[in-house]
């Protein structure tokens, strides 16, 4: 996309330097993405900065037309996704305690600085822990600079570390001091950071108490309500490889899904989201259990089920996946953890069960109650379209002053 002339000099400026590409709106990242720019591109000139995988769809061809000024794509490097190949690069990482991430999109402040020669920014907001270290370039460029986190990344790694076993747990908890140590040099130096739930913005300001603290909810787009004929399944959706979802699925199978099946004999359950290949190995045992793989409408999708199961073990930041079982108006089951940050109320707007039995049999009265899972379902839509579309998020972002 070319610059514009000198005559929209008058027009406040904003840039956005983001890891993933916010379109197509699909997973929770994106979604965050997306919402960001929708509203940036409403009240400023904006520019963006995206990196994009090896193979990948060019981010700037997806972004919808006139909301955006400029785009500089940044094609990562390509490397080996073979088991070994990964085993290797993270164990050098380990050796080198620099975390997965922001080690695959360190090194290309040349490229953001070229991009922003000669151009000047009222904001930049940067997207993601893994590219902080990027203010550099951007604090030369703009008034103001802000650190959107969709997860505490010190916080996430340190629970993935207790949900998996040695020597991956202590690869997990080399990462996280490397990440602390990263949080602590970095965060301060923005001049607001913001995180995805007000239970998380607590947590940093007691962490980092030199950092500018504030949040704003993840949140989806306004749907309609869906009306699906309900079929005898649950469903669980998400990021596949990403590691809290693995350690979740794994947790259900082994211990949970037994106990349901023996009460609800004809149940499946299905598993909907990207990389199904990376839990294969724990369902493709019991063929009541389908790997749906990636959908286009993820609410659609959703509403067709029964039941939507959050069994997550670890995390940060809210789960997407509940705010879309919200948007289908089903019943959700969840851990504590799954739930945190929403800000909703149990036995209104979800259940919660902390252990296999607890989990099982709360999933299982749903299942038997149509009246009660109806019910659930219709609060939880009720809750989402008050508090967790994108309008809301933006009505925050507006009362924060971004």
């Amino acid at each position: 996309m070319s610059r514009p002339s000198d005559a929209s000099a008058d027009r406040r400026r904003a840039l956005f330097l983001t890891a993933e590409a916010p379109y197509p709106l699909v997973g929770g990242g994106a979604l965050r993405s997306a919402s960001l720019v929708e509203y940036l591109g409403r009240g400023y000139e904006l520019d963006v900065i995206v990196f994009r995988e090896p193979g990948a769809a060019d981010p700037a061809a997806a972004m919808p037309p006139g909301l955006v000024r400029a785009i500089h794509v940044i094609g990562l490097p390509p490397h080996s996704r073979h088991p070994l190949s990964r085993a290797a690069r993270n164990l050098r990482r380990m050796l080198a305690a620099r975390p997965p991430l922001n080690d695959r999109f360190g090194g290309f402040g040349d490229s953001i600085a070229g991009f922003l020669s000669g151009r000047r920014y009222h904001l930049a907001v940067i997207e993601h822990f893994w590219c902080a270290p990027y203010a550099e370039q951007a604090a030369r460029h703009a008034d103001r600079v802000v650190l959107d986190l969709h997860n505490i990344e010190s916080i996430l790694l340190a629970a993935c570390a207790k949900t998996e076993p040695w020597p991956l747990s202590f690869m997990l908890r080399r990462f996280q001091g490397a990440c602390e140590r990263l949080e602590r040099r970095w965060l301060p130096r923005f001049d607001l950071v913001l995180t995805a739930s007000e239970t998380d913005a607590d947590r940093l300001r007691r962490l980092f108490p030199g950092s500018r603290v504030d949040w704003a909810p993840n949140t989806i787009p306004l749907a309609p309500w869906p009306h699906a004929e309900e079929e005898e399944a649950i469903v669980f959706s998400g990021n596949l490889e990403y590691r809290p979802n693995v350690s979740a699925i794994r947790y259900f199978r082994r211990q949970i899904w037994p106990l349901l099946w023996e009460r609800r004999p004809g149940l499946r359950w299905w598993i909907v989201g990207r990389n199904p290949q990376a839990v294969q190995r724990y369902v493709s045992d019991d063929p009541r259990i389908q790997l749906t793989g990636p959908v286009d409408d993820a609410v659609s999708e959703l509403a067709r089920a029964k039941v939507v199961v959050v069994p997550v073990l670890a995390g940060s930041g809210t789960r997407v996946k509940i705010i879309e079982a919200w948007a289908a108006a089903r019943a959700v089951v969840s851990t504590p953890l799954g739930a945190e940050g929403l800000g909703a109320e149990e036995g209104k707007h979800l259940l919660l069960a902390s252990g296999p039995r607890e989990f099982a049999a709360k999933v299982a009265g749903l299942l038997e109650d149509g009246s009660a899972r109806a019910q659930l379902g219709a609060s939880a839509r009720h809750y989402f379209e008050r508090n967790l579309t994108w309008e809301a998020a933006w009505r925050r972002l507006k009362e924060i002053g971004i």
